[in-house]
């Protein structure tokens, strides 16, 4: 049922945030988002973790007359919303894999007549026509699309069943839309506005800074120095998620934590459904308090006291690294993200990356497979590792891979089979030769070099000697970012000089000592914290944030006294009043907490001398600058055959090597050395070490013919 732009609202925002939520005001940027909403306009939100995104689409849900659908990748999450929604008494319900037919064909009857306010939904229930017929029957008011970048086949998480959702729309009339995620660049935002195709749509993109987060990457040569460190921040920090890249290295982390007598729960996607939701559970009701996982955990976790996060190795991109990254600290206080690096793991996201980007050649190969092994009903049994082996693969992901690019191509389709947990294959165009699939190879080969261009950015950042939250933004493209004052870089920019504060200096630090008192308690004893250092940036910088006004904190004298620094130069601040003895931070409790000195206290009442380390901003990284020389067809002739020649000698494709886009970047800027050659669009580490001194050396052997 189609919706019109021009919506009766029941309640206007602010007072269904009231009545439902308990909230007398909006957090930063939600107020503006919501007001596009209710005035009946599609939209694209982009929105840190722990931003406040679901109020963002409950609250309009609350306004409008129809209902408000939500499309949801977690069962769990689903769950976690529509309890919270049912304790406010807000009509909600959930629609996915975890009921029966019965129980979902109530739940349809029961939206139609309107007895619902928010209908959660999984996105393969969108496979099913049925379910598409069912829900003509029911005023749709909003179609809200959560962790939207799903949808996008450049996002780090792209979900197939998310693109049915855009068919979806059509097919329902186009109800108003609205897509929301933490994590999205350029590229990915303008594919989910495309595949959605969003009607003159606002775009609100929220900042991505998180001043509470210390980001580190720490070199380390070997699996005992990681271990030797993840004790030392277990030990300091407690709570905590380690995210690990396979579930082999899971269950073996896991098995040492248990060795040195650590509660935890392990997470990873060889787990049945209800061992994963059992071990989510776990962890968001406190009764573990270490979460061991792959990056299938985390998505939608509400848990606020999360201290630290650790990437036990390197993910695959920079979305992925700050989204997890961004699970912890959500409830504003500091807490540390550190990342081990070891250039040998990149192997794993190789393999990745070569398990979800099976190319043309291999996806006639496994079609091929399938046909030989076809019976009378053109059904195929064969589990993954039986097709691998059958097709003579040994990456069960490209075998899986080329499957699902078959199956949307509608060449297969893919069925459960009764009594089973394993899947089968029909063929539905039998007939159909290998070499005839319709197969869009550049749209492949393009999307497997934007996973190694991805995976490039992530290991650009571990080498980078940038403020890492500054280097972040700019990838994720904000514009002049300043640097953080907590991430390793910032803290180690070197010994400087102290030097007794200048009058202006004096000020500053005598306004910052003022709003750490006021945020703290006197007593005979002296001062005591009742606050975080993350916080108390938090109301020094003037923000807006649900913790700062929930509070009252903004109604402190000294809120906002000192906005004009940023919370980036305020956390370093912070730091060298503690190296100068001016604040301290107390440990004892749940939290970090940070108060005055007793010199501190002088210090702020003018009546002690003191000399302080005054934070300035990391320099700037050095780069190298590659100049367009123009396209020369002569020396790109001379790459290609080279690439000709090694691809004959190893037995791949030509463009698995370099693509013809990454072969016409060498040919214009024409790297002499490895470090320039990183430069090149479409050059990774791995690639240049396998294959760039044959082409280095053509391109200066080509510069001296000239």
């Amino acid at each position: 049922m189609a919706v019109s732009s021009e919506k009766k609202l029941n309640l206007n925002p602010k007072e269904a945030l009231r009545k439902h939520f308990g909230f007398e005001g909006f957090l930063s940027g939600q107020q503006e988002v919501i007001g596009q909403i209710v005035s009946g306009r599609d939209g694209l939100v982009v929105m840190p973790t722990g931003g406040g995104k679901s109020l963002c689409y409950q609250v309009p849900a609350l306004c409008f007359e129809g209902v408000t659908l939500v499309i949801s990748p977690l069962i769990a999450l689903m769950k976690d919303q529509v309890d919270a929604l049912l304790a406010r008494e807000i009509p909600a319900t959930l629609i996915n894999s975890s009921l029966s037919w019965e129980q979902q064909q109530q739940r349809m009857e029961a939206m139609a007549r309107g007895e619902f306010k928010l209908v959660y939904v999984a996105p393969e229930r969108f496979r099913a026509p049925s379910f598409l017929r069912a829900l003509e029957d029911v005023e749709i008011s909003l179609f809200a699309i959560d962790e939207a970048h799903c949808l996008s086949q450049w996002g780090h998480d792209f979900r197939p069943d998310y693109l049915r959702l855009g068919k979806a729309l059509r097919k329902l009339g186009r109800p108003q839309c609205v897509a929301l995620t933490a994590t999205a660049t350029p590229v990915v935002r303008s594919d989910i506005s495309e595949v959605l195709n969003l009607r003159d749509p606002f775009e609100q993109i929220s900042g991505f800074s998180r001043p509470n987060l210390s980001l580190a990457i720490r070199a380390v040569d070997k699996s005992s120095d990681k271990n030797e460190r993840l004790r030392a921040i277990i030990g300091k920090h407690h709570t905590g998620i380690i995210y690990c890249a396979t579930r082999k290295k899971v269950e073996s982390v896991s098995e040492i934590l248990a060795s040195w007598g650590i509660k935890c729960m392990a997470y990873h996607g060889g787990m049945s459904e209800r061992e994963r939701d059992d071990a989510q559970n776990t962890f968001i009701r406190g009764e573990a308090d270490i979460a061991v996982a792959t990056n299938a955990f985390g998505m939608g976790i509400d848990r606020s006291d999360v201290r630290f996060v650790v990437h036990y190795e390197i993910p695959g991109s920079v979305e992925a690294y700050y989204q997890e990254a961004g699970r912890a600290g959500r409830d504003g206080e500091a807490a540390v993200c550190e990342l081990f690096f070891n250039y040998a793991d990149t192997r794993t996201q190789e393999f990745f990356i070569e398990g979800t980007n099976p190319g043309a050649q291999n996806i006639r190969r496994v079609y091929e497979t399938l046909q030989q092994h076809a019976n009378e009903q053109h059904e195929i049994q064969l589990s993954i590792d039986e097709l691998s082996a059958a097709v003579g693969l040994k990456n069960g992901m490209t075998v899986g891979s080329a499957l699902g690019i078959l199956a949307r191509g509608g060449t297969i389709e893919r069925f459960d089979i009764p009594g089973s947990r394993r899947r089968a294959t029909r063929l539905r165009r039998p007939e159909l030769k290998a070499e005839e699939l319709e197969l869009d190879e550049e749209a492949l080969e393009e999307k497997e070099q934007r996973d190694r261009d991805k995976l490039k950015a992530m290991i650009e950042l571990c080498y980078a000697q940038q403020c890492r939250q500054q280097w972040i933004l700019n990838y994720f493209g904000e514009h002049d970012p300043g640097s953080c004052g907590s991430c390793d870089i910032c803290r180690n920019q070197g010994p400087g000089e102290r030097k007794a504060p200048s009058k202006e200096q004096e000020l500053i630090v005598r306004k910052a000592l003022s709003g750490v008192a006021r945020m703290s308690r006197r007593t005979n004893s002296g001062w005591q914290g009742r606050y975080g250092r993350g916080r108390i940036v938090q109301m020094l910088a003037g923000s807006k944030s649900q913790e700062i006004l929930s509070a009252r904190l903004d109604q402190l004298s000294t809120h906002g006294l000192l906005k004009k620094l940023g919370a980036g130069f305020l956390n370093r601040l912070m730091r060298s009043l503690a190296e100068a003895g001016l604040v301290k931070t107390e440990t004892e409790g749940d939290y970090p907490l940070l108060t005055l000195t007793e010199n501190g206290e002088k210090a702020m009442q003018g009546e002690l001398e003191y000399q302080l380390l005054w934070p300035e901003k990391p320099k700037p990284e050095s780069k190298i600058e590659l100049k367009d020389k123009g396209f020369n067809p002569q020396l790109y002739g001379h790459l290609r055959d080279l690439r000709t020649k090694l691809a004959k000698q190893q037995k791949l494709p030509p463009y698995v090597i370099f693509s013809n886009k990454t072969l016409e970047a060498l040919t214009r800027y024409q790297p002499k050395d490895v470090a320039s050659a990183l430069k090149v669009p479409g050059i990774g580490e791995t690639k240049l070490q396998r294959y760039g001194e044959p082409f280095l050396e053509t391109i200066r052997m080509w510069q001296q013919s000239k």
